[in-house]
């Protein structure tokens, strides 16, 4: 059988980081530490799981320090997790199959990565590479965001990781990290770029986020599903600034990058819905139940998009044209993906009443 290193950066993780290793017993059969910093007893709890509890200066680089752990494995293989992730019993069974049955032969194995809500239903899946065979060329790359481009055979697994966060991390330190960059003269890769961006809309600077993402999308250099993603937010960017056409134009640009996703037919819905005009927000959100999801795609997956909200929100819509039958209707239709809902079931007992 092919041997795992599970490779890992920390900083500060006490909290969390003997859930994370319990949780993924028996996958690995190496297991390197590299701490950024810590000043808690992070490196303590480390120790009683590895001797191989490794120093390396941060230099705001998650490649750097991730490719500083890789470097030290001897496994055929490296796998990484964050010390918030955590592995479900049925996922840790499930990535032991990989190992036996699919290593020799992979280069990368995908794996779905996930948050879920209170009631265990995944609130956003995407697919990483989490297990890469241990050769110099599949090696991390950016300085925040940070990804091995999958070269070679690629195997998917439905095995998922689960990222559960139990304390808010530093708000300001990938776009601190970015705009470093830029002020060393650095460019920033495409990827860089569009996270760039995202950052600026993510604390309000609106204005400098358009402009970034304006460039990234007219310069057409950005992998796809960065593309589609980058619509969506440049007409956040462009809701904020009260300026509804530009927001329009954000999204419906989005499809010349690809078919229509179910994320973006929820944002069109709700673009028209808040102008009360209910016709034109049906048919988006009957759009978007029409649309496949791709959970391979490397997008980042909204589930409820593809069933649960748009169902919803035609209730809502068919509600107040004064359809009763019809919102009735289409409630049922997102009780059938989320049966113990409270919006469902306060919907159901107004109906009936």
């Amino acid at each position: 059988m092919e041997t795992i290193s599970l490779c890992m950066i920390v900083k500060n993780e006490e909290a969390v980081l003997e859930r994370c290793l319990n949780s993924a017993r028996g996958i690995w059969d190496e297991l390197i530490v590299v701490d950024t910093g810590s000043q808690d007893r992070t490196r303590e709890i480390a120790a009683r799981f590895t001797d191989q509890v490794l120093s390396f200066p941060w230099q705001d680089d998650f490649s750097a320090a991730r490719n500083a752990s890789f470097e030290r494995a001897s496994g055929s293989y490296c796998m990484w997790l964050d010390a918030d992730d955590v592995l479900l019993p049925e996922d840790r069974d499930a990535f032991l199959a990989v190992k036996e049955q699919d290593l020799p032969e992979a280069d990368v194995v995908m794996a779905r990565y996930q948050t879920l809500d209170a009631d265990g239903a995944p609130v956003l899946s995407y697919y990483r590479e989490r297990i890469v065979r241990n050769v110099p060329w599949l090696r991390w790359s950016g300085a925040v965001h940070e990804a091995i481009p999958p070269l070679g055979r690629v195997v998917y697994t439905e095995a998922a990781v689960t990222h559960r966060k139990e304390r808010p991390g530093d708000p300001d330190r990938n776009l601190r990290i970015l705009e470093g960059l830029r002020a060393s003269g650095r460019n920033l890769s495409p990827r860089e770029q569009f996270y760039y961006g995202r950052e600026l809309y993510e604390h309000g600077r609106y204005e400098d986020a358009v402009q970034e993402l304006e460039l990234f999308l007219t310069v057409g250099w950005g992998w796809r599903e960065n593309n589609l993603e980058a619509c969506r937010v440049l007409s956040a960017c462009y809701s904020a600034l009260h300026r509804p056409r530009c927001a329009l134009r954000a999204l419906l640009e989005s499809l010349a990058f690809d078919s229509p996703r179910a994320e973006i037919c929820c944002d069109l819905g709700n673009f028209f819905l808040e102008r009360e005009d209910y016709r034109s927000a049906i048919r988006w959100y009957e759009q978007a139940l029409s649309c496949t999801r791709d959970d391979r795609s490397g997008a980042f997956v909204r589930p409820d998009c593809y069933g649960y909200l748009p169902a919803m929100q035609l209730c809502v819509c068919y509600h107040r044209l004064g359809e009763r039958e019809q919102a009735a209707a289409w409630n049922e239709r997102a009780g059938a993906f989320r049966p113990d809902d409270p919006a469902v079931l306060r919907n159901r007992a107004f109906f009936a009443g």
